[in-house]
């Protein structure tokens, strides 16, 4: 599987449940994560997808890093059962 995949199924599963996946670009902030996840109540998310067994680079850790010290939700997603369990807890968390 591809990251492509995962990261149209991440989109796909986002919109099902009312919220919107953001393809996420920062100009002159190279290794930002590629989605910005807003989901109904204002929660929002960042993820950085990859391939299956993909790792992040050195570059992506430290922007990872960095939006994490600022208090947001970053995580990174290699396949499509990771996205069915956050949706799942993102559902239930809504509640």
């Amino acid at each position: 599987m591809r990251e492509k995949e995962v990261e149209q199924y991440l989109v796909k599963k986002v919109k099902e449940i009312g919220g919107k996946a953001f393809k996420f670009v920062s100009p002159g902030n190279a290794g930002v994560p590629d989605r910005m996840v807003c989901l109904p109540g204002g929660r929002i998310f960042f993820v950085e997808l990859k391939a299956p067994g993909c790792k992040t680079t050195a570059l992506q850790d430290l922007q990872i890093k960095k939006l994490y010290d600022l208090g947001f939700n970053v995580m990174v997603i290699d396949n499509k059962e990771t996205i069915d369990r956050l949706i799942e807890f993102w559902n239930n968390e809504a509640v």
